[in-house]
């Protein structure tokens, strides 16, 4: 007997009878179509008659003809246009950009830095990309304070995003505590992607009157350019005044004074027409 590492195995074909021949039975040779399977032996051989299958080809990483590069960063700000309900609101905040009061605002920054900042481009987009990298804002509320005490130590210009929203956040935390409400800032990025440039209008304009109503002769320019910021205007009453003003009744209660009946018929008397 040979060894199991060299048996062979053969498929066999179904008998047919032969149209012709009685009946007789015939083997079917096998047609073209026939395949061969390869059977697997013990001795780790395989069946005679079968072909050894071909190792497949190594997937080559690219296509032919494609190098090899490395994919595009991907920016903070790159978002398609709006459509539907976000495109009206967003039409709706840009109709809020006032360009008069943007050159009320530059005249001032430009005042108030001195030469340490150029002029902008005008429009709202030159406006947004003056202010993007945080460097005029930083320099602009360092103005507002004595010379060495400016909140923000260090003003470099970076073309790094976190760096600039870095800066514009150092920015609206010292004009948080210059005395600008929580509710009359803007957010860092109305400003870096350019979404709420009227917002960041209003924080500069509280900023610029808030100036003009300290007085503490820092400020530079003229203050009608901002409007006339509130103050409070405390009065002290002695113990004597608040006393009497618990004995008075409030017109809000109401009053009979004025009134009288003259010019009153008694009951009964027809109206007179005259």
């Amino acid at each position: 007997m040979p060894p199991h590492g060299h048996l062979k195995q053969s498929l066999s074909f179904p008998a047919r009878v032969a149209p012709g021949s009685g009946g007789t039975l015939s083997r079917a040779a096998p047609s073209h179509r026939a395949h061969h399977i390869q059977l697997p032996c013990r001795g780790g051989g395989t069946a005679a008659g079968s072909r050894r299958p071909h190792a497949p080809k190594p997937v080559p990483d690219l296509a032919p003809g494609l190098s090899k590069r490395t994919p595009p960063a991907v920016s903070m700000a790159n978002r398609g246009p709006s459509y539907g309900l976000s495109r009206e609101v967003q039409q709706k905040i840009d109709r809020q950009y006032d360009p008069e009061l943007e050159q009320v605002l530059v005249r001032w920054i430009l005042a108030q830095c001195g030469g340490d900042v150029t002029q902008p481009a005008p429009g709202r987009d030159g406006f947004q990309q003056w202010l993007k990298d945080g460097t005029v804002l930083c320099r602009l509320i360092n103005s507002l304070h004595p010379r060495g005490q400016g909140p923000v130590a260090k003003i470099q210009a970076s073309a790094m995003a976190f760096k600039q929203m870095e800066q514009i956040s150092q920015f609206l935390q010292a004009a948080e505590r210059y005395g600008i409400a929580a509710t009359d800032i803007f957010q860092t990025v109305d400003l870096w992607e350019g979404k709420n440039m009227a917002c960041v209008q209003r924080t500069l304009m509280n900023l610029g009157s808030l100036a003009v109503a300290k007085g503490d002769g820092l400020f530079v320019g003229d203050p009608n350019w901002f409007p006339k910021k509130s103050q409070e205007n405390r009065r002290v009453f002695s113990e004597d005044k608040l006393k009497e003003g618990q004995s008075v009744i409030g017109l809000q209660m109401g009053t009979n004074r004025g009134a009288s009946q003259a010019g009153m018929t008694g009951y009964g008397m027809p109206r007179q027409i005259l």
